[in-house]
């Protein structure tokens, strides 16, 4: 027996930002917050790419002090309550910016439904911990791992190892899927992990950093489309067994 058909996943890790979301495009309103620390928004859009990974590991410090000391570098001192308003709108506008999947509820639940436990894995700064509480998607998944809680980003090992930990399955009892940002897929591949790419067409205009340009793997075209994956993956591992008793039983 292969081992390709004898992986039964216990598990399914899922990426947060244009996978359970849509496509994440940058509104207005990121400009409308840069002027309001006295940023040209050119620079700040920039700025904030360029500080992405730094500030989702939370090594930049406390979101409060990492926006006014980002503005510094742009010429601007923003005052205390221009800081306070854009710290609270920020998390308004990531929730704007990349909304939920119709698909997301019903596919975690699909997944819950086959005794699949679910994760999320999300390279984020402050706003996600804000936000995923109150998501519909919160009460479906047994565990997040963000990246600045864990002080990592994708790839690294440590944060599918800490979603493995929560749920406690082994690496090689985990499905991942993402849409490839943060080259998260063959990172995932390198623990152990099966990985699929999400390639929604929505997400040819996903906001994304570091996408996994060398992952050679299954893709599906929704996020519907993976249970009917997981589905097929458990019915060929329980064919194969099926397969095999017959043959030690002959």
């Amino acid at each position: 027996m292969s081992d390709a058909a004898s992986f039964f996943p216990r598990a399914v890790l899922l990426d947060y930002f244009g996978t359970l979301t849509r496509a994440v495009r940058q509104g207005p309103s990121h400009r409308w917050m840069a002027r309001s620390l006295g940023c040209d928004p050119d620079a700040w859009l920039k700025l904030m790419a360029e500080t992405f990974y730094q500030r989702a590991s939370g090594r930049l410090g406390e979101p409060t002090g990492v926006l006014r000391d980002l503005a510094a570098r742009l010429g601007a001192s923003p005052s205390e309550e221009a800081l306070r308003l854009v710290r609270v709108q920020r998390v308004a506008t990531i929730a704007a910016d990349g909304p939920l999947r119709r698909e997301s509820v019903p596919v975690l639940r699909a997944l819950r439904n086959r005794g699949l436990r679910t994760a999320v894995v999300s390279d984020c700064w402050y706003e996600l911990p804000a936000l995923l509480p109150g998501l519909p998607v919160s009460p479906l998944l047994d565990a997040r791992v963000l990246s600045v809680e864990v002080g990592r980003c994708k790839p690294d090992p440590e944060m599918y190892l800490a979603a493995c930990e929560r749920l406690g399955v082994a690496p090689r009892e985990c499905l991942y899927i993402g849409d490839g940002g943060s080259r998260e897929l063959t990172g995932a591949q390198a623990v152990g992990m099966r990985a699929v790419q999400l390639a929604a067409p929505d997400l040819t205009e996903h906001l994304a950093y570091a996408h996994d340009d060398q992952f050679r793997g299954p893709v599906v075209a929704s996020l519907g489309g993976l249970v009917p994956l997981v589905d097929g993956l458990r019915r060929r591992r329980n064919s194969d067994l099926d397969c095999c008793g017959a043959r030690i039983g002959a």
